[in-house]
């Protein structure tokens, strides 16, 4: 694949959509001292099969298993500095800072992207047989950002979404509302990769709404 202009080999296409919906929610790329990046996730335990899944996908550029930190209980991994790694670090954090990059409408194109991202920043509010919304938490970006990512929604998914400045403890951050009209869509583009760890993020495996009924899930995979 190709990002403005820099040809990657060595990450597979199926990792680079998992590296894409990792960064835009809790996946992390550090540089180091020499000028290569690393990737890390961490995750609280209720998500550690989580953890251990996207390790496996990367694996290959890991030095060890998943570990547990002492303090918090969170579980975490590491890859090594990798040079292939850079051209996501230049892209999502220009200026040491992540941000969505023009270009994310050529990056955020894959189901499997959408569903990691929903399973670490997405919210399903759902009060049974009245009220069912989604929601994707975009607080470590610009409101200008989110409206990126509300538009690739719609542009490459036909996903309907808004973008809302909440206020939390005094301080604006803005949160993508996945609109009515693009709930159904949604669901069906997300279920097949979301963990059993985060299926009560998916109206389905509760009680179910009339509005979800037409929706069948035969099962999951990754």
């Amino acid at each position: 694949m190709c990002y403005n202009g820099v040809m990657k080999l060595l990450l597979t296409k199926r990792q680079e959509e998992i590296l894409v919906g990792s960064i835009l929610g809790d996946g992390y790329l550090a540089i180091s001292c020499g000028g290569n990046t690393s990737f890390r996730l961490s995750q609280k335990e209720a998500s550690k099969d989580y953890v251990f899944w996207i390790f496996n996908e990367f694996k290959e550029f890991c030095r060890s298993n998943p570990k547990q930190r002492k303090d918090n209980g969170q579980w975490y991994f590491i890859t090594r500095y990798l040079n292939e790694l850079n051209i996501f670090r230049e892209i999502f954090y220009p200026e040491n800072k992540k941000l969505v990059p023009e270009n994310i409408k050529n990056m955020l194109s894959s189901p499997l992207s959408l569903a990691i991202w929903f399973m670490d920043d997405g919210t399903l509010d759902y009060r049974p047989n009245y009220h069912c919304s989604f929601s994707l938490s975009t607080h470590s970006f610009s409101f200008k950002g989110a409206e990126k990512l509300a538009n690739v929604l719609k542009e490459n998914f036909a996903i309907e979404a808004s973008v809302s400045n909440n206020l939390i403890r005094g301080k604006r951050y803005p949160r993508i509302y996945i609109e009515k009209n693009g709930r159904d869509k949604f669901v069906e583009l997300v279920s097949p990769y979301i963990l059993d760890c985060f299926k009560y993020k998916l109206p389905q495996y509760r009680q179910p709404l009339r509005d979800f009924s037409r929706i069948k899930i035969e099962g999951w995979q990754v």
